[in-house]
């Protein structure tokens, strides 16, 4: 049962970089069983089609659309993200999660299960730093994705030890 966690964003952009703050606070603080693998893609636009190819399950952390205060979490799964028409492509590195989804599975290749968790961004502009409230969000999160890997029945565990989880791009 192959499964990857993804981190998407563009973690020069302010909170767009929250999904790779995610899988890098994630991937510190917990261990997964041998099928899961957790991967920061940054933008990778239809280039995701690789890792959702044959991908039993796919938990997918970024930014999300919606009119909720930012810094609030919301979790949708496959037939959430299906339900709309895909939005139109303003450029070539959006994310193309919807896209990549119906691309394969009209070719029967697709995830069975897809999890995504999402927090709405407070400022996506020209920086290293997530705003304050989506900060705040990124242990939430961490909870959320501990929470699906378990109902999707992998065996996550909290290291005694965990690694330093500051993200590479931070200024140390």
């Amino acid at each position: 049962m192959r499964c990857y966690i993804l981190g998407l964003g563009n973690v020069l952009m302010g909170d767009d970089g929250f999904g790779p703050a995610v899988a890098r606070a994630f991937d510190a603080a917990y261990d997964l069983d041998g099928d899961a693998e957790v991967v920061d893609l940054g933008t990778p636009g239809l280039d995701l089609m690789p890792w959702f190819f044959d991908a039993e399950q796919l938990v997918i952390v970024d930014t999300v659309k919606s009119d909720a205060a930012p810094g609030t979490l919301r979790v949708y799964n496959k037939a959430d993200i299906l339900k709309h028409l895909p939005s139109v492509r303003v450029g070539p590195h959006d994310p193309g999660v919807k896209e990549a989804l119906l691309t394969l599975e009209f070719a029967g290749r697709g995830p069975s299960e897809v999890v995504l968790v999402g927090v709405v961004p407070g400022s996506v502009g020209m920086s290293t730093e997530l705003s304050a409230p989506v900060a705040k969000a990124v242990s939430g999160a961490v909870a959320l994705l501990v929470d699906a890997l378990t109902h999707l029945g992998h065996t996550v565990r909290r290291r005694s030890a965990p690694e330093g989880a500051r993200p590479w791009w931070s200024a140390r």
